[in-house]
């Protein structure tokens, strides 16, 4: 049955996973966004916020609006949308705050119109949101955010997502209240690698995704290591290192930058370990007046929820 409303709960994302720079990423369950979608008699799209960080409302200028034209233009459809958002994925978090509304509007109008799309579909529909917000069509959070887990895009043109299996883990965030703008973020890399960080970083990849592979956790703990991107992101973020470091000590098998940053990402086999690196994490903020948000989960198998 063809229905004419939809509520959602869209989930975070964490990127690359350290070395799988636009490739990898991950579902986490907080924090997540609430949306509402419905459908209209007129070819219209209507946007509303029902949060505070001042996001355009106009189609044009929303990356919900650009997602919905284009599944529009797709069906050729005389009818339109409305979308009522709560965004609780702060933008510029690196927790996938646009893939999340992206990804939400594209899951949303695909269960409104009787899902005629596949999830790859959904994916393409969703990374012209991405582009609008970041200024390139990468799939690293929109593929979890609607799959699930954790997901591989092993090519963005053509689209081709691989889902793999998740390893039993818990996941430790933080989301300092600094901001950083994907693009800005992308402006500050290295146009040339070095070969040798580029055969380090290669193994490094293969090394993860086969511990996702076969469970095997200290293999995965090996990998999470970023040669390439972390070394001249992580300065944009305060206490990255000392975080990093602590939390190692603590137990945690690895991790680093979520996305783009500020966000900061950790691993653990257990729950106490995870909330001993959540204490971490706070602390260290706090030594520098510095507000925090911090999540402690395991990775959201599911991905975008109907409520």
């Amino acid at each position: 049955m063809i229905k004419k409303e939809i509520q959602l709960k869209v989930p975070a994302t964490v990127a690359n996973l350290v070395c799988g720079f636009d490739i990898l990423g991950m579902a986490i369950h907080e924090p997540y966004d609430e949306m509402e979608l419905r459908l209209l008699s007129d070819p219209i799209i209507k946007i509303k916020h029902l949060d505070d960080f001042g996001l355009p409302e106009k189609a044009e200028k929303n990356v919900v609006g650009v997602v919905l034209r284009k599944i529009m233009e797709h069906t050729q459809m005389k009818q339109g949308f409305e979308v009522i958002i709560k965004k609780n994925i702060k933008p510029g978090s690196g927790l996938g705050s646009s893939a999340a509304s992206a990804a939400g509007a594209a899951f949303g109008a695909n269960v409104l119109l009787g899902k005629p799309f596949s999830y790859p579909q959904l994916v393409y529909f969703a990374i012209y949101g991405e582009e609008l917000a970041s200024g390139t069509r990468h799939a690293d959070n929109i593929a979890p955010c609607i799959y699930g887990g954790i997901t591989l895009v092993k090519s963005s043109r053509p689209l081709d997502i691989i889902p793999l299996t998740s390893p039993d883990l818990l996941v430790t965030a933080v989301h300092p209240q600094v901001e950083i703008k994907t693009s800005d973020a992308r402006q500050i890399l290295k146009n040339k690698i070095p070969l040798k960080d580029a055969v380090t970083q290669w193994g490094n990849i293969a090394g993860l995704i086969t511990g996702i592979l076969k469970n095997d956790v200290d293999l995965i703990g090996r990998s999470l290591n970023d040669v390439v991107i972390e070394p001249t992101r992580s300065i944009l973020i305060p206490k990255f290192s000392e975080i990093k470091e602590k939390s190692i000590l603590e137990g945690a098998l690895g991790g680093g930058i979520s996305g783009s940053g500020p966000s900061i990402f950790m691993l653990s086999k257990k729950k106490e370990t995870a909330e001993k690196i959540a204490k971490i994490m706070c602390e260290e903020y706090r030594k520098i007046g510095v507000r925090q948000y911090v999540y402690v989960s395991k990775i959201n198998q599911q991905g975008i929820t109907i409520l």
